[in-house]
């Protein structure tokens, strides 16, 4: 086994243990249902992309908290990179490349819980003859319908805690990375109150990087399930619900106009059912919504700004 093979292998290890826990974690705050497993294998295919490899997607669905909560685990090579890999790095054109991560996005019963979404991953760029050329890349953000202070600010404390032990700058630096990648131009708002996002990672040596991805993979069930257990029991009513399927909306369209996972899965021919998991179970649009002014939907506008949550 190669250097780089035994490196990808410790990567694919940690993160079958990292859906696992965070599976474990939800299915517990749920108490009604367990995520359903779903192997899958892709042999080599006709086509540009020649996709190989596998994974393991865990979906629950009609929970007694989660609507539809999915965690994905794949690892897939193929014979070139795809334009959404290589729109920041054309010099990589044409490579063939490894794939490996986990994915996830948790849609709750509950409006006054949050969706909530993260993802770490590992890249692996190789031509033969030649050293592969690797990158980390991830991070998680929230959702909130009904947001409460309390709620983002121990979201932001536990983002911070996991970049802390990697330098001052690097929280900073990855939760403005985060208010300007989950942003929704055509609406003029971001999807949500942020986190963390980084890409393209690869400044410091591949254990430290692979350090960091720990990190934020392990920080992420951290700063979600204590907002769930306090959400989670909050009585609402239809208004409440209607509200909430009006903003799911917003999280169908960047998904599908905007998410580089999304693209990158779309443009590899990759399997359909794992990359759109993401998507709501139920989402609705109305035309020229405006929330009556004063009103709980009228303050969720005010979190759907970059703020420094942590020196407010």
């Amino acid at each position: 086994m190669t250097q780089f093979e035994d490196k990808i292998e410790a990567v694919k290890t940690y993160l079958i243990g990292l859906q696992d826990d965070i599976c474990a974690q939800l299915a517990a705050e749920d108490g009604a249902k367990d995520f359903i497993v779903d192997s899958w294998e892709r042999e080599g295919e006709e086509g540009a992309m020649g996709l190989t490899g596998g994974g393991r997607s865990r979906v629950l669905e009609a929970g007694a908290v989660i609507e539809k909560g999915g965690v994905n685990f794949s690892h897939v090579r193929g014979k070139t990179l795809p334009a959404s890999a290589t729109a920041h790095r054309p010099e990589l054109a044409g490579r063939s490349f490894q794939a490996l991560g986990v994915s996830l996005v948790i849609h709750p019963n509950n409006p006054y819980i949050p969706t909530s979404h993260a993802n770490v991953r590992l890249f692996m760029a190789e031509k033969p003859g030649e050293e592969p050329v690797w990158w980390f890349g991830g991070g998680f953000d929230l959702t909130p319908y009904y947001p409460f202070d309390e709620d983002v600010k121990h979201w932001h404390q536990t983002s911070k805690q996991a970049c802390d032990p990697f330098g001052e700058a690097v929280y900073p630096k990855y939760k403005q990375w985060c208010d300007e990648y989950f942003y929704l131009k055509h609406r003029d708002e971001t999807r949500g109150v942020g986190g963390l996002f980084y890409d393209d990672l690869n400044e410091w040596d591949f254990d430290t990087c692979f350090a960091f991805m720990r990190s934020v993979g392990d920080h992420f069930i951290q700063a979600y399930r204590p907002i769930v257990a306090k959400r989670k029991s909050i009585e609402y009513s239809e208004r409440e619900r209607e509200f909430q399927l009006y903003r799911r909306g917003r999280y169908a369209e960047f998904n599908l106009v905007f998410d580089r996972g999304t693209l990158f899965g779309l443009q590899t021919g990759g399997r359909t059912e794992s990359i759109l998991m993401s998507m709501p179970p139920l989402a609705s649009w109305k035309y020229d919504y405006q929330p009556e002014p004063g009103t709980a939907e009228a303050k969720l506008y005010d979190y759907l700004v970059p703020r420094d949550w942590l020196n407010e």
